[in-house]
This record gives C-alpha cells, sequence and structure tokens, in this order.
C-alpha cells in the first residue's frame, strides 16, 4: 500500500491540481477515482466536507486532509520539497499570495463562467442557482467571464512580473494550482492573452507527463461536454 491514497474526481481541476502534484514531486501514492461514490458513510466519516482531492496519510492528525492547497503545501513541509515551496519567508509568502488570491477572486468567477457549461452545481445563493430565468443566469455566466480578465492580469504583472513562473525559474505549488484552474476556460472557449497561452504551455513542458497525463482527463471531459451540447444545436436546427 502506497504512503499517501488521494482520492479525486477526474473532470476537476480542482483535483487535478494535486494529482499534477504527487506526480510532479515523485510521491508514492495510489489514487481512487470516488466519482459516484463520495456520499457515502465510509468517505463522509473520513471527510464530511464531501470534497475532493481527499489525502489520506497516517501521519495527519485526523487521517485525512481535504483542499488542493493545504495537500500541496503539507507534503511539501513533510518532504521537504524545497523546490516547490521554499521555506524563506518572502518566496513562500509570495505563493501563498497566489494561492489565496486564486481560492478568494479568480477561482469564483471561473466557477460561475464554466460550471454551467460543464454542468456541475454551482454555489447556493449564486444566479445560477436562484429562481432567475435563463437570460439573467445567461447574463450572470457572461459577466463573469469578463470579469476573470481583471484578477488574471494580476498574476502577470505582480506575481510573475516578467519571470517565467511564480515559483522563478522552476513551478511552484502556485503555477500548478493556477495553470489547473486555466484548464476549465477553454470549456467556454476563453481568449486567453497571449503570455497566459505561452505561460500554461512553459509549466506543461517544465513537467512534462507529470502534468500532461493528468490534464488529459479535464480536456477529454471538456471535449465531451462540448460535443454534447453541438449535438443538442444541431438536432435543434
Amino acid at each position: 500500500m502506497a504512503a499517501n491514497t488521494l482520492s479525486i474526481l477526474k473532470p476537476s481541476v480542482n483535483n487535478l491540481t494535486a494529482r499534477i502534484f504527487v506526480r510532479a514531486a515523485g510521491l508514492d501514492f495510489d489514487e481512487l477515482d470516488v466519482w459516484g461514490k463520495k456520499t457515502t458513510p465510509d468517505f463522509l466519516a473520513k471527510d464530511p466536507a464531501d470534497l475532493t482531492p481527499l489525502l489520506e496519510h497516517e501521519d495527519l492528525p485526523r487521517g485525512s486532509l481535504w483542499e488542493s492547497c493545504a495537500i500541496m503545501q503539507y507534503l511539501c513541509n513533510k518532504h521537504g520539497l524545497e523546490r516547490f515551496y521554499p521555506s524563506d519567508p518572502g518566496r513562500r509568502a509570495m505563493i501563498d499570495s497566489a494561492m489565496f488570491y486564486l481560492i478568494g477572486t479568480l477561482y469564483p468567477l471561473v466557477a460561475r463562467a464554466t460550471y454551467p457549461v460543464l454542468g456541475f452545481p454551482q454555489y447556493a445563493g449564486e444566479v445560477g442557482t436562484s429562481d432567475a430565468d435563463d437570460e439573467m443566469k445567461g447574463r450572470a455566466q457572461q459577466a463573469a467571464a469578463a470579469a476573470i480578465a481583471g484578477p488574471l492580469d494580476v498574476y502577470n504583472v505582480f506575481f510573475l512580473s516578467g519571470r517565467p513562473f511564480i515559483g522563478g525559474d522552476a513551478p511552484s505549488i502556485a503555477d500548478i494550482r493556477l495553470a489547473a484552474t486555466l484548464e476549465f476556460l477553454h470549456a467556454i472557449d476563453y481568449a486567453f492573452p497571449q503570455w497566459a497561452t505561452e505561460y500554461m504551455s512553459q509549466l506543461e513542458s517544465a513537467l512534462g507527463d507529470a502534468y500532461a497525463e493528468p490534464a488529459a482527463d479535464v480536456r477529454g471531459y471538456i471535449e465531451y461536454v462540448k460535443s454534447q451540447q453541438a449535438e443538442v444545436v444541431a438536432t435543434s436546427t
């Protein structure tokens, strides 16, 4: 049995983050696809939040841990993976800031823009889960997509600032989190700025199969969803 057990959902970019990381770090892990199996009593006993990715490791106080950024931080700290998460306070602060900014600001916009297309449930209190009509929900989705440009540019001018990666010359855990998140924007054919396209390509090249292999699951799901939409349009015309 591997030292780390990672429960995942393959179409998710949140899960993709952790899947890329454990491969890039060369860690010993077992990967469990829990699609359709999350709400079981056994899973909820380990993960009452019912969230993935879920890491199980005997050294954790409760034996399990969810949230992709927390998982990467824990594994870096445990294994001394300085190349992904440096211990220098200033460099680490920049990586933490980039990840927290993504979670708190960028990802909610990405979710509002892409979840309706991907068929994922949106959060309670959002326009997408309200009694608003389809026109209003569509306008909300478009507004979210338009708003992505602002925080995305922050990564270019501040966190990257002319460097290849947030981590400097080599990818950090913040880079893995950002690039994985941006994969979902292909679902809405988002017009990436040139720097973002180059950044994602450079990251995939730097990490090789550790990125490409799990990313293929997300990309395959997006292509499947888009093909289904195309069929609906074709049959309705």
